[in-house]
């Protein structure tokens, strides 16, 4: 297909127009395609948030939809706390928290429409209930709105950053300070579209703060108490990485997607100890979006993460 921008469009994000121009198509999807050379300005590819100038020639393809609609699934939920506006689930790791390439099925989504009868669908038929997310291999609490009224509240907390989130997370190496804030801008990854990356110099970029504090340390190994003052997307995995300590298990931003027993215990032995990202949202303290009350979640420590705990406590004590 191909569109001619008028003085109309001008000004326009270009995922932001595609998103209205194509029909039935998510901004998602958008900006997949865009952010995969399907989609051209003038033949040359673009990034999303770039603005239309009139006259421009777009070049895109026919989108279907279809795919992100949900069909609800029987998942057993942890359900930490729920009343008629909200909900506070404790995701576990490898579940994806809503539809995205490649994962269609077995998403909290599915497992929330499911669950509930009723969902907040300001976020479109592929995110009902979703006010905010956590990647798909990081557990922990995750709130989700019933209607569109507490939606909107909870979404405005979150943006003002009036909500406190408190991580767990096990990282590679054991620095000699006893905590630390990271502010460091976040944007696209300029060679791997999956990833985030630290930009100083682009406009891209948006300022991320991260404070972490430790709170166990071992031979190479230690756990951090970590608390985002902003929410941008990978902003955990991306800081502590930059400043070379990485989340354990992370095969994106670390060196290694498991780690053996061996190779804690300096042995032969080849047993997977941990086999996802060592990062679980311990905490989140929100203000009711109805009742204006304050209120806690907590979700404990999983097994994997809490058996790793116990290995480098064997094995890597100083």
């Amino acid at each position: 297909m191909r569109y001619t921008v008028d003085n109309a469009d001008a000004g326009q994000r270009l995922d932001q127009f595609l998103a209205k121009k194509i029909h039935r198509a998510s901004r998602g999807q958008v900006r997949e395609a865009i952010d995969d050379g399907q989609i051209t300005v003038n033949d040359q590819a673009q990034k999303p948030s770039y603005k239309l100038r009139a006259d421009d020639v777009i070049d895109y393809p026919q989108i279907d939809a279809r795919e992100e609609e949900q069909t609800p699934e029987q998942v057993d939920l942890d359900i930490l706390y729920q009343d008629e506006h909200l909900a506070a689930i404790n995701k576990p790791a490898g579940m994806v928290t809503h539809p995205a390439k490649g994962h269609w099925d077995g998403t909290l989504t599915a497992a929330l429409l499911a669950k509930f009868s009723q969902l907040s669908d300001i976020g479109g038929t592929s995110r009902p209930g979703i006010v905010h997310r956590l990647d798909r291999d990081t557990s922990g609490v995750l709130v989700i709105a019933k209607n569109n009224e507490a939606h909107q509240a909870l979404t405005q907390q979150f943006h003002d950053r009036e909500t406190e989130k408190e991580y767990f997370a096990i990282v590679t190496g054991c620095p000699d300070r006893d905590r630390d804030m990271i502010n460091e801008p976040i944007g696209p990854h300029p060679r791997y579209r999956e990833r985030m990356s630290i930009v100083r110099d682009d406009p891209a970029g948006k300022e991320a703060q991260t404070f972490y504090e430790v709170a166990e340390r071992f031979d190479g190994f230690s756990v951090f108490k970590v608390m985002p003052k902003t929410g941008r997307t990978h902003q955990i995995r991306v800081h502590l990485a930059h400043v070379r300590y990485p989340v354990l298990c992370d095969r994106a931003y670390g060196s290694r997607a498991r780690i053996t027993l061996g190779e804690i215990a300096r042995t032969e032995d080849a047993q997977i100890v941990l086999g996802r990202t060592a990062l679980h949202a311990r905490r989140l303290k929100i203000t009711h979006p109805v009742s204006g009350e304050p209120m806690e979640f907590e979700a404990p420590i999983p097994p994997d993460l809490h058996s790793t705990l116990e290995v480098l406590r064997k094995f890597r004590s100083l």
